[in-house]
């Protein structure tokens, strides 16, 4: 067995239940049907391509399990994370809305990217808060699609995710607060500037864009469908910021699958854990103070309300991970590990798979969370280097 050292706090959901209905309002939320039209306009767009699934049997075996599969977004259009998916897609539709507002009639992505909607497009403004990757994606489509593009980050932020941003055409805002702090503030000035703001996590009152985003990571999972050829997963062990991706990934799942799904852990930082004490209080619990955690982009201390709607029932159980592991297995990844290709998987990349990892040292984590040698687990390697000089610092040790 590869040993990781690391802690992880557990907690089982009381809440969840194999046999529970994905519900009518969770629907609305993500659905397979729901996320057709996302997944051919996204195949539409330049450089669109599959990513790999890297089958860790090596591994896997060595943990006393059946097989890992490790899906791999380090390429993702260029910008090295699962997040190009889902901002740029948002932004698409947003613009659609807005032109169709303004021209009477709703132009399609093909027109979005001809370049005969140059000068208006040039007129419109998206803006967000993130912690890197999400704005990145929303630079990206801004630039993708001719707008113009304003973007927030907070002070945990590296200088190498902000020039990243920024070489797409963004104007970047560094705040001297915390992720929550940087949204409210680009919430704020949006409407002061009449700026579409595009983000990936819901609150009181914006709803509907946050659901795209999550439409655009569904074609993230409907190439894993397509991947697995049938084999469906008995775990998934999903990192989590506000829980946008974690709530897309196990909605599609339980749609797709229903009482056939697989066990869903959700796993953050110790650091920023605010789903999993939701769950302990079966209700939104927001997390305070600097968030500090190499996991940067799972920095986040308040739930995403849409998110919550699903994850409050249909997560299986909540952990907490350790600093120590994540640099040690960004470089067995690098190194190759079991036998597998070696791997690019940035700091918030390895959370799922150094749970999977640390949950397998741990007698009494096994059993909780039904481990044995039939089980098959997915796990996303969600970002690349996306910090080049922070991942070669890291993997070099």
């Amino acid at each position: 067995m590869i040993k990781l050292t690391g802690t992880l706090s557990y907690f089982n959901n009381p809440l969840a239940h194999k046999d529970n209905d994905y519900n009518t309002a969770q629907k609305q939320i993500v659905s397979v049907e729901g996320s057709r039209q996302a997944i051919s306009d996204i195949k539409t767009w330049p450089a669109y391509a599959q990513t790999p699934l890297h089958a860790l049997e090596g591994l896997a075996k060595g943990l006393g399990l059946d097989n890992i599969f490790y899906k791999d977004e380090s390429e993702r259009f260029g910008l090295k994370s699962f997040k190009a998916l889902g901002g740029a897609y948002a932004v698409a539709r947003q613009l659609q809305l807005q032109l169709q507002h303004r021209l009477g009639i709703r132009p399609s992505m093909k027109d979005l990217l001809g370049g005969h909607l140059k000068e208006t497009l040039a007129s419109m403004t998206v803006s967000c808060a993130t912690d890197g990757n999400h704005g990145r994606s929303v630079a990206w489509g801004a630039q993708m699609f001719g707008c113009s593009c304003v973007i927030y980050i907070h002070e945990g932020v590296s200088e190498g995710r902000q020039q990243a941003i920024a070489a797409f055409g963004a104007e970047v805002v560094r705040i001297s607060g915390n992720y929550d702090e940087s949204v409210r503030l680009a919430d704020r000035d949006a409407k002061v500037h009449n700026r579409i703001i595009v983000s990936d996590t819901s609150y009181e009152g914006y709803m509907d864009i946050p659901k795209d985003v999550a439409l655009g990571y569904t074609v993230m999972l409907s190439e894993i469908v397509e991947q697995l050829a049938g084999k469906i997963p008995t775990h998934v062990f999903i990192q989590a910021g506000v829980g946008g991706l974690a709530a897309t990934l196990t909605g599609y799942f339980w749609d797709l699958w229903g009482n056939d799904r697989p066990r869903v852990v959700i796993v953050e930082p110790e650091q920023a854990n605010c789903l999993q004490l939701s769950a302990k209080a079966g209700k939104p619990v927001v997390v305070g103070g600097e968030l500090t955690t190499l996991m940067a982009g799972l920095a986040c201390g308040e739930v995403s309300a849409l998110a919550w709607d699903i994850l409050k029932n249909g997560a299986d159980d909540f952990v907490t991970l350790s600093e120590g592991a994540i640099a040690p297995l960004m470089c067995l990844l690098a190194k190759g590990v079991g036998g597998a290709p070696k791997i690019e998987a940035g700091e918030s990349g390895v959370v799922g798979l150094a749970a999977v990892m640390i949950a397998c040292q741990v007698t009494e984590l096994i059993p909780k969370l039904q481990l044995n040698k039939e089980s098959r687990i997915l796990v996303i390697g969600t970002e690349g280097a996306t910090d080049p000089i922070l991942y070669q610092t890291l993997v070099k040790g």
